[in-house]
């Protein structure tokens, strides 16, 4: 799908307007509903495609934090053809009691998707997750940045970091 067709599908099917609060603890006067995109088949591959080209010969694992990037992180996985891990909000409290659900090994370099970057706050918890495991987080990946301070923190943070799309792509303005 050509850059123009996927941010026309994206703000037509996840774009909401009204008053709402953000994971972040902000308010927005718009909402972009990642759940509307990523379930979106045609979308979905697209984004697979897109975050696929941050692959590097050296990234041995595509990671995605639950629950937005999980299907982020799969469908990169398949494009890649590398495997993937998927890091928990959570430790559950039954069966294995994981933070990281796939296999993951000191050493292994690592490709961080997002979905939508606000601050950054989850992706970066994500982030220390996967380095105390002993791997190396190469880069933080997101399908949209709000603008709204994640660069700059996950940069703060020790970590490279890009967007597939911004706020400004989708035409918002705040």
């Amino acid at each position: 799908m050509e850059r123009s067709e996927l941010i026309k599908r994206i703000k037509e099917t996840a774009y909401l307007e009204g008053d709402f609060v953000l994971r972040s603890g902000k308010r927005s006067k718009y909402y972009l509903d990642k759940y509307l995109f990523e379930t979106c088949p045609d979308i979905l591959a697209a984004l697979g495609a897109e975050f696929a080209k941050y692959v590097t010969d050296d990234v041995t694992l595509i990671a995605g934090a639950e629950l937005g990037g999980v299907a982020l992180a799969a469908v990169t996985a398949i494009e890649a053809n590398r495997p993937w891990i998927i890091v928990r909000n959570s430790k559950k409290d039954y069966g294995t009691s994981k933070m990281i659900e796939g296999r993951i090994k000191k050493g292994d370099v690592v490709l961080l998707v997002e979905d939508i970057a606000t601050t950054g706050g989850q992706v970066l918890e994500a982030a220390k997750i996967i380095t105390e495991m002993g791997a190396k987080v190469k880069m933080i990946v997101s399908t949209i940045d709000r603008k709204q301070g994640a660069g700059e923190n996950i940069t703060a943070a020790g970590y490279k970091f890009d967007s597939i799309l911004t706020k400004e792509d989708l035409g918002i303005k705040d």
